[in-house]
């Protein structure tokens, strides 16, 4: 028994993906696709997407936005869990791996509740605010370009409903936060992001060893 969180090593790793994985032959095939890529490594971990989508089961969320896709996974996880009413929103920048989601997400049978918006994500987000679109996403998931977390997490506040969930991936940045004088700008500001979450009272936080770590925050 422990008062901490376990360090997971490869074998306790394995066991726990072998007790609890119920990732589909179209989400293997989707990983495992992505797995052969130069950047594989903007991959989520497949536990975090179960995890997430279980998050869209347990809140009911119906209109999601994510920022920064990829090819798809995450989005295909919480897509399958919203329901047939649910909507999403997915921003990422034009590239090869554009494509590869869609292609999923067609033969998932989802591709009519996911609309890809290929620009700069903060145009984005500007945009569905100016459409009128404050206060209307039931949860946000970021995941993309490090160094504007903290924009992405005021565009957030103001696009999310009361009590919706907002996401941020990659919050333990594989220990860099750890760095005293970073050199990095994404480092720098995911440190930032960290401090401000903390002691933001527009939020309930929970920062949760998954992945590369997932902050799970409920907007009050």
């Amino acid at each position: 028994m422990t008062n901490r969180t376990l360090s997971l090593d490869d074998n306790l790793y394995r066991y726990l993906l072998d007790v609890s994985l119920r990732e589909t032959p179209l989400l293997k095939r989707l990983r495992d696709e992505t797995a052969q890529l130069a950047n594989a490594q903007w991959q989520i971990a497949p536990e975090q997407g179960q995890f997430m989508a279980l998050l869209v089961q347990l809140s009911g969320a119906r209109r999601i936005l994510e920022v920064g896709t990829f090819t798809g996974y995450s989005a295909l996880c919480m897509a399958q869990a919203m329901g047939e009413e649910g909507r999403m929103i997915c921003c990422d920048l034009p590239g090869d791996y554009n494509a590869t989601a869609e292609r999923y997400w067609r033969e998932a049978g989802l591709a009519g509740r996911i609309e890809q918006r290929l620009a700069p994500a903060l145009d984005t987000l500007a945009a569905l605010e100016t459409e009128g679109q404050a206060g209307s996403f039931d949860l946000i998931f970021i995941d993309a370009d490090k160094a504007n977390y903290p924009a992405y997490l005021e565009y957030a506040l103001r696009l999310l409903r009361q009590g919706g969930l907002i996401l941020f991936d990659n919050t333990l940045w594989s220990g860099r936060v750890l760095e005293q004088n970073p050199d990095s700008e994404d480092t720098r500001a995911i440190q930032a992001l960290n401090l401000a979450l903390k002691d933001d009272q527009r939020l309930d936080l929970s920062l949760l060893p998954l992945g590369d770590g997932l902050s799970l925050c409920r907007k009050r």
